[in-house]
């Protein structure tokens, strides 16, 4: 019987700094280019920590996750400039679909207020993810500054932190948790009147 032999993670080609885009070219781990990277592949692991977490009453947004976090992958070797990977339109027009439907539903329920992170636990771990959205978000605009960045990218980041956004009040509508609304009030401040 022939045995199988183990495949390293570890190359060992990144151990004078340098690492390799999808293009084969080597750049210096301290590129901001890494920086975009790492943050998509944390907010990746988020969503993977959101997926886990949703109940079988969240299926369709389950499933819908993976998809997403499909689309971050996708998005990720383009930016690392892999002549294979392109996000697609229908990627945006789906998650706009989806972010829609959810509003739709709550739409009793739906504020203009801002809402304080949280609620269940659930709704507090895709608020995390929410938040590391608008980081990568960031990261992808300042890099565009840079280099050329498809417009979908940019437009498909930004939406799916309004998308998170609306799926943590979903979540939160549908296990009837009441949510806790922030409002200006005039503090007075110890010594300052």
């Amino acid at each position: 019987m022939a045995t199988k032999k183990m495949i390293s993670v570890t190359t060992k080609t990144g151990d004078k700094g340098t690492s390799g885009l999808a293009n084969g070219k080597r750049v210096p781990k301290s590129s901001f280019i890494f920086e975009v990277l790492g943050t998509q592949d944390e907010l990746n692991s988020w969503l993977g920590v959101c997926i886990s977490k949703l109940s079988d009453d969240f299926a369709d947004q389950r499933e819908f996750l993976y998809e997403v976090q499909d689309t971050l992958f996708y998005i990720g070797a383009e930016i690392a400039q892999s002549p294979k990977a392109k996000l697609e339109e229908t990627s945006l027009t789906k998650l706009e679909r989806f972010s829609d439907k959810l509003q739709a539903g709550m739409e009793d329920g739906w504020t203009t207020k801002f809402l304080y992170p949280g609620g269940n636990q659930v709704a507090a771990w895709i608020d995390v993810a929410r938040t590391v959205s608008r980081r990568f978000e960031r990261t992808v605009v300042k890099h565009s500054q840079e280099e050329l960045i498809s417009p979908l990218i940019l437009k498909y980041v930004n939406r799916l932190s309004d998308y998170l956004f609306v799926l943590r009040c979903y979540v939160n509508s549908r296990e009837q948790y009441e949510e806790r609304k922030f409002s200006y009030k005039e503090k007075v401040i110890k010594g300052t009147k």
